[in-house]
């Protein structure tokens, strides 16, 4: 079986896959089609089945796996598949989604443990009672979700490596500079993408949910924050929870971003710069992985549309 990573353009390839997201569309003549994107271990590519059939439909849907024959190519600079024959697996044929998915480098055991420790730091009561009540309530989604539909850790568990590492990062930072309060830092970064789990619908065939399209996951979060201080009977005055709030609210940095306010706090200003920091290392990191040593990656729309050369140096990586 063809691997997506190894894929050069103009390749014909066949094998098994898994289709990650698969979504019916009309062309202009008001025809069919389903604009898929397919994955493996390796990584992902998108695809149109074209003059798609009722029957094409009801069987090609995300979270199965796939029989494809495929050509690669490139379409406004990005890879994508054409040509596409796909059929469903038969008799022993591999059918297990989990054998395709990427795979994050730690378990998610390992990250819950992990982010156990990192709640006994919160020193402050105030916070550290609302990152455990909240936590109780999404425990279960937190480990599993991805932390987007496709920009950055867009793989299941998602959501939980990229706050992990946000609080490494934080971890280290607030050793080089010791005036920044380590346990706002913790709570924030913990919290600040925790109600992706109400704006997204899950780790297969990811989408946004209404109150994700309508309202996001900051607002989401602030309410989320009013309603546990509420229910544990926390003065919603205190300054303790206003600063939560503030760190939440402007964790994207600009207001044309998503955030309703822009960073007044050190600690609100470099929980934005580590979330910026963290996304934008998985992206590239994910865009490097798809070529070899000496190539340019496709451009990467979330980071301004630029593409990244991966440096022969970086041989011993693969």
């Amino acid at each position: 079986m063809s691997q997506l990573k190894d894929l050069a353009v103009g390749d014909r390839f066949e094998g098994f896959y898994l289709i990650k997201s698969a979504e019916v569309r009309k062309t202009r003549a008001g025809k069919d089609y389903i604009a898929m994107t397919f994955q493996d271990r390796t990584g992902t590519i998108s695809g149109n089945l074209w003059d798609a059939q009722a029957h094409n439909v009801e069987e090609f849907t995300a979270g199965k796996v796939v029989y494809m024959r495929a050509i690669k190519e490139l379409y406004n600079g990005m890879p994508q598949v054409n040509q596409i024959f796909l059929r469903l697996p038969e008799n022993t044929e591999p059918n297990n989604p989990a054998d395709f998915k990427e795979k994050p480098p730690v378990s998610a055991d390992e990250l819950r443990e992990y982010v156990q420790k990192v709640i006994f730091k919160i020193e402050n009561g105030i916070w550290n009672r609302i990152v455990r009540h909240i936590f109780k309530k999404y425990d279960k989604e937190f480990f599993q979700f991805p932390a987007a539909k496709v920009n950055h850790h867009a793989f299941e568990t998602g959501l939980a490596f990229h706050t992990v590492t946000m609080v490494q990062l934080a971890e280290r930072i607030t050793e080089v500079y010791p005036r920044l309060n380590a346990s706002l830092m913790y709570a924030g970064i913990l919290l600040h993408d925790m109600a992706k789990t109400i704006e997204l619908s899950g780790p297969v065939n990811t989408s946004y949910t209404l109150a994700g399209n309508l309202i996001g996951h900051i607002v989401l979060i602030d309410e989320e924050v009013s309603k546990a201080v509420a229910e544990l009977g926390i003065d919603e005055n205190d300054e303790d929870v206003i600063l939560l709030r503030h760190v939440l609210l402007s964790h994207h940095g600009q207001l044309e971003y998503g955030s309703p306010v822009r960073p007044h706090i050190m600690e609100a200003e470099i929980i934005h710069m580590i979330d910026n920091l963290d996304a934008s290392m998985m992206m590239m990191m994910t865009a490097l992985n798809q070529v070899g040593p000496g190539e340019m990656t496709p451009r990467i729309f979330a980071l301004d549309n630029r593409n990244f050369y991966r440096p022969n140096f970086d041989k011993k990586k693969d």
